[in-house]
């Protein structure tokens, strides 16, 4: 397997594609053994695209102690230092997108062009859905309840008329192969808990990379209004929005080739 020493973890990455190097960090739960995955999609066919399991997920390191979003932004610069990768473009979406925030605010130097996808800034600009809140559901339960969340429209009126779709999806939302792997809850949990205390709000100013804020029109756990209040307050920040909810970049086929377009045009 393709591990790598970065900030006294192993980290399990991989590396695919020609172009313009672009790491990319994913969000709550993110497993690369899931497929499809990243490299199966836009930024897959258009970059030399670097994706890692974060600690506590995947086949990466879980160590048994409390995380905070400074360690995840540490570990993404260790990870390039690594690989011996100075200035590089980066997406960070949803929790990643937190993540982006602190790597770009602590090492500034590390980042050339950043997408912040369907994320929040926390404090007063606003926190995404409080997952930690419902860390007691799982399977069917926890889908059933996000369902409505992930994508507004997606309510209890929607479901009833389209009991075949919301059954599948909620299938596809309550599979998890790994539930039963030792340390998978535990790292989990921590990631929850570095999420829940996520507040870049007071430091954005600070950013001085280009940055393109995206999200899903119909978002209800990185909400629209928080989308634009992140790009407000970023210098010179740009705001696309496109159609769908938290899984927008899935949804509109047209999101990610524009993410891709914006990352290569400098």
């Amino acid at each position: 397997m393709p591990m790598i020493a970065a900030n006294g973890l192993q980290l399990y990455f991989e590396r695919a594609g020609e172009g313009p190097p672009l790491l990319f960090i994913s969000g709550t739960g993110g497993d690369l053994r899931v497929k499809p995955n990243v490299f199966d999609g836009a930024f897959g066919r258009t970059f030399d695209l670097i994706a890692y399991d974060q600690r506590g997920l995947g086949r990466s390191d879980k160590p048994d102690r409390p995380y905070s979003m400074a360690d995840y932004a540490d570990d993404a610069a260790a990870l390039l230092d690594a690989l011996g990768i100075g200035a590089i473009k980066v997406v960070g979406v949803s929790f990643g997108g937190m993540v982006a925030q602190e790597l770009v605010l602590r090492h500034p130097a590390k980042i050339e062009r950043l997408v912040l996808a369907c994320t929040s800034p926390g404090g007063a600009g606003g926190a995404s859905f409080a997952f930690h809140e419902i860390e007691h559901l799982t399977g069917e339960a926890r889908a059933r309840h996000l369902m409505p969340i992930s994508d507004v429209r997606r309510d209890a009126a929607w479901q009833a008329a389209h009991p075949e779709d919301a059954a599948r999806l909620i299938a596809l939302a309550s599979a998890d192969p790994y539930a039963g792997e030792p340390g998978r809850a535990q790292g989990a949990h921590r990631q929850l808990e570095a999420r829940a205390a996520h507040d870049a709000w007071d430091r954005l100013p600070q950013i001085t990379c280009p940055v393109l804020v995206c999200g899903g029109r119909y978002d209800g756990i990185a909400l629209p209004e928080t989308q634009e209040k992140l790009a407000a307050r970023i210098p010179g920040a740009e705001l696309r929005m496109f159609d769908g909810g938290h899984l927008f970049m899935i949804q509109d086929r047209t999101a990610a080739p524009a993410m891709a377009e914006w990352l290569k045009a400098g």
